[in-house]
């Protein structure tokens, strides 16, 4: 029965199922955009044929059902007119019973068909318009996502979504069904009596214009509410998802404070939206009762002076309580109608402003084949932030295992970031074999990258799931593979669960140290050709660091790597160490060339404390460094580590 169903649906109505071609969704990064305009936007196309079958089934059931007073009207007036055999009376009213039976009948059937469209359309276009939101969300920059509460934007995204919903069907099942019942109503007002239409059409009129000028004054106010409601969400997500810090800090009455705050604000713009509201359906419950009272005085009146017959006093007094109950609920339905505009215009807003990283229009999907990495020239500066990096080049061989090294904020991470394109630079060129970083698809760059972040976070799913996610097809037995050579398979084992088991929220029910080896078998696992290292066994214990950097040691063979460290002695053994001071590369060269030189290197290594960097951004190691120290050119945001047993640098050298 179901598959028949689908299938006459598919015919009916084109693609419905969602198995069909996922047909993405391309929102436009127009922030300004109208919220009627992106409610027409993700309307069209997919949803056509439902919207022209809903639309049809509205109309031929508003038709029926305000042809039925009409109907009722006959059947009435044959009965008063009629006289004689009961059997010839029942004859001469076969035509108005067919008729008011045809109406009935009509008005089921239309109505059913319309509202089952609408319930197999109304899931389908809320998921359809919350999948390209999702889409577009991720399409934003680092920067965008970093800047916003994660349950706001979540928030937005499933109420935007289900607003589209709300003013597609508000339009087609409430609005235009309103809209054919009063015009309707009019008409056969009208040819009943000129002054029975004169009234309920003046009427009619002053009563929508009104309605809808009134419910316009409650957008603002809907959408502030709405605002306010994303943000209290955002607040509440961010509290919960540090609970730990809240426990350990003894602050959760701090936290209850703010989110009561919140919680004011949030219900002072609610009120004033719900107070305008009620303004609203006092004035159209008012309205209902005038003509109400008007309509049944005139229909008197008239009657008493012969003016319109008993069959037509119970039309007009039918067509005008039908009009009442329809437009009555008009109000509130103009409300519900805004406010729902208002959370998609605020949606729109939030959530579709122009987007800070884009592929340009000749980047294609590339194929990184050596991994050559060059910074040519480059200037880059932080959205409203201070320059970073000025005039740096530098270049990277492909296969040389690179470390970067610095006082935090000196340009590390900045480097690795703008490497992974994360932003835009303002001048200059990154290039990779040769190609602009520009040229490449993000999509295509990044899958070919490996990065093992300080603070991996995971995903609320499983430990083989998240070890897969560079690699999805993956065989069980790479998937061991990786995570014995991350020394993270006999803890995965241990666990309830094993690779099947959950991690938790970003990875809570795992320790640090477990969470960096799952990062970590993680990249082995992807085998991309340019792999970066911020870090990497920062969180892990000195033995299991030390076989563990000999796992990454083999995973970095024929490689381009790029290892941000803060302990000197994990990148004593690179190919290559640049120091970066303030935006600049100070020094270049080999760990024991560097000691050599006594310069900016020399001057760090002997400042470490515990074997770790000291946390200072001044002063400059360079103005404290030898003349050999004022090589080369430009850097900012970076990784603290954990301390190792420190060395002099006449030791080391030795």
């Amino acid at each position: 029965m179901s598959t028949y169903r689908s299938s006459v649906l598919s015919a009916l109505l084109g693609r419905t199922t969602d198995e069909e071609a996922p047909a993405y969704l391309n929102l436009p990064d127009r922030s300004n955009l109208s919220p009627l305009g992106f409610v027409w936007h993700v309307s069209q196309g997919r949803f056509r044929n439902w919207l022209l079958g809903i639309f049809a089934g509205e109309t031929g059931g508003a038709v029926c059902g305000i042809l039925l007073p009409v109907a009722l009207g006959k059947i009435i007036t044959g009965v008063t007119r009629s006289h004689g055999d009961p059997r010839d009376i029942l004859r001469s009213l076969y035509g108005p019973l067919a008729f008011f039976a045809a109406l009935c009948l009509g008005e089921f059937v239309f109505g059913r068909t319309s509202s089952f469209l609408q319930l197999q359309m109304a899931p389908r276009q809320r998921q359809y318009v919350a999948r390209a939101l999702f889409r577009h969300l991720h399409r934003h920059s680092h920067r965008f996502l970093t800047d916003n509460f994660a349950g706001a934007l979540a928030h937005r995204v499933a109420e935007t979504s289900h607003g589209v919903n709300q003013v597609t069907f508000a339009a087609l099942t409430e609005f235009w069904p309103i809209a054919i019942v009063i015009v309707v109503a009019n008409v056969l007002l009208a040819a009943t009596n000129r002054w029975l239409g004169a009234f309920v059409g003046i009427w009619s009129l002053v009563f929508v214009v009104l309605s809808l000028r009134l419910a316009r004054r409650t957008q603002p106010l809907a959408a502030k509410a709405s605002t306010a409601r994303s943000r209290t969400v955002g607040q509440l997500v961010d509290s919960v998802t540090n609970h730990l810090a809240v426990r350990l800090f003894a602050r959760l009455g701090h936290e209850q404070d703010r989110l009561n705050t919140s919680y004011g604000s949030e219900l002072s713009d609610v009120l004033r939206a719900n107070h305008a509201m009620e303004k609203v359906r006092l004035f159209q419950f008012a309205a209902s009762a005038v003509l109400k009272a008007g309509i049944v005085s005139l229909s008197v009146w008239l009657w008493s002076r012969g003016a319109i017959g008993v069959g037509q006093f119970v039309m007009s007094v039918s067509l005008s309580l039908l009009v009442i109950s329809e437009v009555r609920n008009l109000g509130r339905r103009f409300l519900e109608f805004f406010e729902s505009l208002g959370n998609v215009g605020s949606g729109v807003r939030a959530l579709l402003q122009p987007l800070d990283l884009v592929d340009e229009p000749r980047a294609a999907v590339r194929k990184i084949r050596a991994g050559a990495i060059e910074f040519d020239r480059v200037h880059f500066r932080y959205h409203q932030g201070a320059e970073v990096f000025r005039n740096l080049s530098v270049t990277i061989p492909a296969g040389q295992r690179v470390g970067l090294v610095g006082l935090s904020g000196s340009g590390k991470s900045t480097f690795v970031s703008l490497l992974l394109r994360l932003h835009d630079i303002q001048a200059g060129g990154i290039r990779i074999d040769g190609t602009d970083l520009r040229e490449f698809t993000q999509d295509s760059l990044h899958a070919q990258v490996g990065l093992i972040p300080q603070d991996p976070t995971l995903f609320h799913r499983t430990l083989g799931e998240n070890i897969r996610y560079g690699r999805p097809e993956a065989s069980e037995e790479d998937l061991s593979a990786a995570s014995r050579a991350a020394h993270a398979d006999e803890f995965i084992r241990a666990l309830v669960g094993g690779y099947d088991g959950e991690v938790g929220e970003r990875g809570v029910k795992l320790s640090g140290g477990q969470r960096q080896r799952i990062a970590i078998a993680r990249v082995i696992l992807k085998d991309a050709p340019i792999l970066l290292l911020d870090e990497a066994t920062s969180s892990l214990d000195s033995l299991t660091e030390k076989a563990i950097q000999e796992t990454l040691d083999r995973t970095m063979a024929g490689k381009t790597v790029v290892v941000i460290a803060h302990r000197l002695s994990t990148i004593a053994h690179l190919d290559r160490i640049l120091v970066f001071d303030r935006g600049r590369i100070a020094e270049d060269g080999t760990h024991k060339e560097l000691l050599a030189r006594k310069g900016a290197y020399f001057q760090l290594w002997n400042r470490q404390d515990g074997g770790a960097l000291p946390e200072e951004t001044s002063p400059s190691v360079a103005e404290t460094s030898g003349p050999d120290s004022r090589d080369s050119v430009s850097g900012s945001a970076d990784s603290v580590g954990d301390p190792w047993t420190s060395r002099s640098a006449e030791a080391a050298l030795r």
